[in-house]
């Protein structure tokens, strides 16, 4: 099992895909990188020499992942909601914050559905 910027990397994949479970490296990056190191990108994480995995972690190291780059994501948001705009206080109420509907839609972002009811207290039956 390869670790590459603090991720184990699952042995049974291809490495294209396998490097996208670092945060911050998608489809296109991936294959950006092992087009640049010259790596196939069919080649399963157990097959890799360990010569290719120390390139693949130069080659990661240039950029900004995991903890580098959430750290940079929650700081843009912070100073976004420092300065107040739209979108800081969007993000602060937990709302949509690119211009979506809420009427319906957006439970991802606001959680399970709350219904009123008819406001009507419940009689005990004795």
């Amino acid at each position: 099992m390869a670790r590459i910027a603090g991720v184990n990397l699952p042995k049974g994949k291809r490495i294209e895909v396998a490097l996208t479970y670092i945060y911050g490296i998608g489809r296109s990056a991936s294959r950006k990188i092992l087009a640049e190191l010259k790596i196939n990108l069919d080649t399963k994480v157990e097959d890799l020499k360990p010569e290719q995995e120390q390139k693949i972690r130069e080659a990661i190291g240039k950029l900004a992942t995991e903890g580098d780059l959430r750290r940079q994501v929650g700081d843009n948001i912070k100073r976004l909601q420092e300065i107040g705009t739209y979108r800081g206080f969007r993000h602060r109420r937990h709302l949509p914050v690119r211009g979506q509907r809420t009427k319906t839609n957006a439970r991802t972002k606001r959680g399970k559905r709350k219904t009123m009811g008819s406001g009507k207290t419940k009689v005990e039956k004795k």
